[in-house]
Order: structure tokens, then C-alpha cells, then sequence
């Protein structure tokens, strides 16, 4: 697949990944010519932070991106410090990003903000400040910081990345952030939407450089034509449990479909998603197919405005396949 200069093609690793397993993992991204990785942490899976410590240690070159922590599960100078002892091991090699988290997780712990946009707008402005070297001391609506700095802050620019959905989100991410993570399951129309949102947002924060844009995607891909229509029964159900999982919201509003994904939720949950989902669902929400049907689709991707799609091998018994049609098409 022929790539410009700025377009990427990267990996995640699953949230359900032994922990055991991400050095060779990581390895063999970079090995396979992959342009980036990608670890999430997802509650209670493994350590966003500790997997990235993990996977820069058993690497050379490859950046390695964390999507992404929940602003109010580390004090923000507690992110910063961790953030920063990567940046100064593994210099120009690590994209933190922070988020919101899911809620139901967040809950579990009690940590659930009464303004999740301030959280994040205090915890983008505090890290980047810490990350640089100043000292912070500020009585915020979330967070408290008196006399803060950091032994260690880094040497070079991090570039912060977010991850969220809505326009409120994405606008504090153009005023503040370096790039945007676009969740998985996002529809090319989405990608196209934040692009021109994001821009804005930058513009009118008197920001000229272009912020970078990566999205997550779900693939299953075979070099065997006459596997595909299996592999898009395996998706349409992976799908349906996500779907069913996350609600109508912004990703499905993007093509119209949240008033369809609501009338079967008040009926059932995956099963019927499953059952009812349009074919054109499968193609909008993740990448399903053959290695002319992956290049077609990350080509719609980077045309939206994506600098760099993540991709998200699933179910994890055949990611072996997956990989092997994205290795031939890096080489």
C-alpha cells in the first residue's frame, strides 16, 4: 500500500494481552514494519503505562502510544511524572493520551468527576506544564496542586493526545492537545467530522500547526477470498455486542444510525443487533475482508482527514492471519 510521507499504519495490542506477552509483541510490530503501537488501558486489564514501559523497553524505534488513561484515576502530577520518566528513557517515543474512561469503570472505583471537561482541561494544562519544566500550583474544580514540579520533567516535546467523542471534547483537544485518538468503531464520517472540528478548534486557538489524528479499527482480514463471508459473520457479532455495549452515540449518529441502534436496544440486546444489523454496518464500523478491501478502506480513512489508522486484530484467535495481510502490505 502506497502511504505518504504523513500517513501511518499502526498497531494496538488487546487489553486482554498477557502482560508476559507484550515485549514479543512489541518486537514484532516493530519488525513488521508497523509505524506506531498503540496500548490501551482498559480497568482491569493491564497498565497503560506500564505496558508502554514494557514495549519501548524491548524496542528500538517504533513510538509507542498509551489510549488512553482516565484523567481521574492518577492525580495529573502523578501522570505527568510518569509520563515524563518515559520521555527521558525513551526520548521522542511515547504518546500518552487522556481521556474521560468509561464510565461504569470510573464508577467502579468512585472516581467519577462532577465535570469530566474540567478534569481534562486541568489535567491537559497541569501536564503539559509539568512536562516542561514549571512549577504548578493551582486550586482547580478536580484536581490540587501546591508547589508542584517535577525532578525529572522532559527534555522534548510530548505530544498529548486525547480520547474523546463529543464536540466539547474535541474542541478542548484543539485549544490544548497535540492529536486526537478516535475510538474504535468510528465510521469514515466521523473521522471526516472531527478532522474539520478539530482544525477549527485549533484555528481559533490561534494554533497553526496540524494536530495529528489517529483511529482505532477493528480488522479481520484474510488473503483467501472465499473465507471473507465468514470472517464477516465473526465481525457482525463482535460488532453487535459492542453496539449493544456502548449505546447510540456520536460514532453510529455519524451515519444515522443511533434512532435504529435505540429501537432494537429497547428490544434485546446483541442478539438482536446481531440479527438486524444492516450489512453496510459491518464496512462502516470496522475492516472486514480481503487485502484490496484493507487498502480501499484506510485509503477513505486518510482521505477524512486520519493520519494514521490503528488496527485492532480481532477475534484474537485469528489475529495471525490479520497481521500477516497488514505485514505484506507495509512491505
Amino acid at each position: 500500500m502506497a502511504l505518504s510521507g504523513g500517513e501511518r499504519i499502526g498497531l494496538l495490542i488487546a487489553s486482554g494481552t498477557a502482560p508476559e506477552d507484550i515485549a514479543e509483541i512489541a518486537r514484532s510490530s516493530e519488525r513488521m514494519g508497523f509505524h506506531e503501537l498503540w496500548l490501551p488501558e482498559d480497568y482491569f486489564f493491564i497498565g497503560g503505562v506500564a505496558g508502554a514501559a514494557i514495549a519501548l523497553g524491548a524496542t528500538e524505534r517504533i513510538p509507542v502510544g498509551i489510549g488512553v488513561v482516565a484523567s481521574t484515576v492518577r492525580h495529573p502530577a502523578v501522570t505527568a511524572m510518569e509520563i515524563a520518566t518515559l520521555a527521558r528513557a525513551f526520548p521522542n517515543r511515547i504518546m500518552p493520551g487522556i481521556g474521560h474512561g468509561i464510565p461504569a469503570w470510573i464508577g467502579q472505583m468512585g472516581l467519577t468527576p462532577r465535570s469530566p471537561m474540567a478534569a481534562l482541561r486541568e489535567s491537559l494544562t497541569s501536564i503539559r506544564a509539568l512536562l516542561g519544566g514549571q512549577s504548578v500550583s493551582v486550586e482547580g474544580k478536580a484536581f490540587t496542586f501546591r508547589d508542584v514540579s517535577l525532578a525529572h520533567s522532559a527534555e522534548s516535546h510530548v505530544p498529548l493526545y486525547t480520547g474523546v467523542l463529543g464536540d466539547k471534547g474535541i474542541a478542548l483537544t484543539g485549544e490544548l492537545a497535540d492529536g486526537l485518538l478516535v475510538s474504535a468503531l468510528s465510521p469514515v464520517e466521523y473521522v471526516a467530522s472531527a478532522r474539520v472540528k478539530l482544525d477549527s478548534a485549533a484555528a481559533a486557538a490561534g494554533r497553526e500547526k496540524r494536530l495529528g489524528v489517529s483511529v482505532l479499527l477493528l480488522a479481520n482480514l484474510t488473503d483467501d477470498d472465499s473465507k471473507v463471508p465468514a470472517l464477516r459473520q465473526e465481525m457482525r457479532e463482535l460488532l453487535a455486542f459492542y453496539i449493544a455495549a456502548t449505546g447510540p452515540c456520536a460514532l453510529f449518529g455519524a451515519i444515522g444510525a443511533n434512532d435504529q441502534i435505540g429501537d432494537m436496544l429497547s428490544r434485546g440486546g446483541a442478539e438482536v443487533v446481531a440479527a438486524e444489523m444492516p450489512e453496510s454496518w459491518i464496512d462502516a464500523f470496522a475492516l472486514v475482508g480481503s487485502p484490496a478491501d484493507c487498502r480501499a478502506r484506510m485509503t477513505q480513512y486518510f482521505a477524512a482527514g486520519a493520519d494514521s489508522v490503528v488496527v485492532s486484530p480481532v477475534p484474537a484467535g485469528s489475529a495471525g492471519r490479520t497481521l500477516s495481510v497488514l505485514e505484506q502490505m507495509l512491505h
